[in-house]
């Protein structure tokens, strides 16, 4: 058996998705498809997508292999010490948890945002 593999979306993949991208679409498809595939939608960058594309909130929240991350004590104490919120949540998810011992890779399509953050990163430029 392999590895599970955890992927974070970040707002801008979460956007992506709405609009045709490809590898965005995959995640989804093999989260739903594959055992051992998890892909998580933070709420902080969920209404940041959906204020820039509106409707991708509920869309996202609709599908089977999105887990939504709910704002929890240890989340919004990661959040109030940033100034993006969206941001700030993925990096926090992203993070090693009992569920996720090797923490969760965060996938975006604006990769140079995360130089410099202690997150692995999966590109999703087209």
């Amino acid at each position: 058996m392999t590895e599970p593999l955890h992927i974070v979306l970040d707002e801008t993949a979460m956007t992506a998705a709405g609009q045709g991208n490809v590898l965005a679409s995959r995640l989804i498809h093999r989260a739903h498809a594959e055992p051992g595939w998890f892909l998580y939608a933070p709420t902080c960058a969920l209404v940041e997508a959906d204020r820039a594309r509106p409707g991708t909130a509920e869309h996202l929240a609709a599908l089977p292999g999105v887990i939504v991350l709910d704002l929890d004590l240890p989340a919004v104490l990661a959040v109030a010490r940033q100034e993006t919120w969206g941001a700030a949540h993925c990096a926090h998810a992203a993070q090693p948890t009992a569920e996720r011992p090797d923490g969760a890779i965060i996938a975006t399509t604006e990769p140079k945002r995360w130089e410099g953050e202690p997150v692995r990163v999966l590109d999703l430029t087209p």
